[in-house]
């Protein structure tokens, strides 16, 4: 395994503007499932298995249905599963 970049010492202006952004859409008005299910997407494309757990498990705690859940990697193909509003988010 390779070790992880350190962003906070290795950019610590970009890591406090990351944090602001990450700030901004939590006290947004998007439903926090819409912004979890995003952030799941995210961590898939990162390959951050940490970010996909945490995510996961905070989307089975608001109800998502674990047959959501195991599609999203190929969200594309999930049809009529993923609301019009979620596939926007996911593009």
């Amino acid at each position: 395994m390779s070790q992880r970049i350190d962003y906070s010492k290795a950019s610590p202006e970009g890591n406090r503007a990351f944090a602001n952004v990450y700030a901004c859409v939590q006290n947004s008005s998007l439903p926090k499932a819409l912004i979890d299910l995003v952030y799941l997407r995210v961590s898939q494309i990162n390959g951050c298995a940490y970010c996909i757990d945490v995510h996961s498990r905070d989307l089975l705690k608001h109800g998502m249905a674990v047959e959501k859940l195991v599609l999203v990697p190929v969200w594309q193909e999930g049809g009529e599963l993923f609301s019009a509003r979620e596939r926007v988010a996911l593009r």
